[in-house]
């Protein structure tokens, strides 16, 4: 009941507001053309409608041909394959070739001296670093054991050292020769001591297997200082080279 009597007195409230609007327009001295006024209030209004929302045209009419359309985003052009990963390069000279060598291998040593003989089978590293494509810097250390001699002494030969090397840095063979200066120490001990210096002159060849790895054979002529003299003795090296 409270319900549809708040209706009945809405809906009177607004009849009585709109007969007040309406009687003050036609008591209005300023309008002298109900009509016209309308038309014109009516004619303003849809004017103000259409610019709002878009639709008059230039000459009145609706301007929906002319209005400005939404700009379509151009088709994406067709995405380019990812090239394909080059293979790794090397890092400098005509060859573009690694910086670093490390060889590890096998000596055969001959070494001579006035007190005794002796040809021992050991070990060779050595590490070159190139500071160019033909000139590196080297250093070595070689060890080598022979059989027994005076009375159960065995001969053991170690040598050091490090100096400059060369090389002709080709596609496959890389011929090569190189200087190392240094010291040697040997057993057995005599009476003269049994440490010295030591200078090795050779040279050799790598054979490129693959771009990381190389086969290598050399041969050095040792010239060494020991026992309060020189001796020339002789080495030959097998190695496998690791490129990096």
């Amino acid at each position: 009941m409270n319900r549809l009597l708040r209706v009945a007195l809405l809906a009177l409230a607004s009849v009585s507001v709109a007969q007040a609007q309406d009687g003050g327009a036609l008591s209005s001295p300023s309008s002298g053309n109900v009509a016209e006024d309308f038309a014109k209030t009516s004619g303003a209004s849809a004017r103000f409608a259409d610019d709002l929302l878009g639709l008059s045209g230039p000459k009145g009419d609706l301007g929906l041909a002319n209005a400005p359309s939404v700009a379509e985003p151009p088709p994406s052009a067709p995405a380019e394959p990812l090239p394909a990963t080059p293979d790794p390069k090397f890092v400098y000279g005509s060859r573009d070739d690694f910086r670093w060598q490390l060889a590890l291998g096998l000596t055969l040593l001959r070494f001579r001296s006035p007190f005794f003989y002796a040809t021992g089978v050991g070990t060779n590293t050595s590490v070159t670093y190139f500071t160019n494509e033909w000139f590196g810097v080297e250093g070595s250390v070689n060890t080598a054991f022979a059989p027994t001699i005076y009375q159960n002494e065995h001969v053991k030969y170690f040598g050091y050292g490090a100096g400059p090397k060369i090389a002709w840095r080709a596609r496959k063979w890389e011929p090569w020769a190189h200087a190392i200066f240094g010291g040697v120490h040997v057993q057995p001990m005599t009476a003269f001591g049994n440490n010295g210096f030591s200078v090795q002159v050779g040279g050799g060849v790598d054979y490129r297997i693959y771009p990381h790895l190389s086969a290598r054979v050399g041969t050095d002529w040792v010239r060494t200082h020991l026992f309060g003299q020189w001796q020339n003795s002789g080495q030959v090296n097998a190695d496998i080279v690791l490129h990096f």
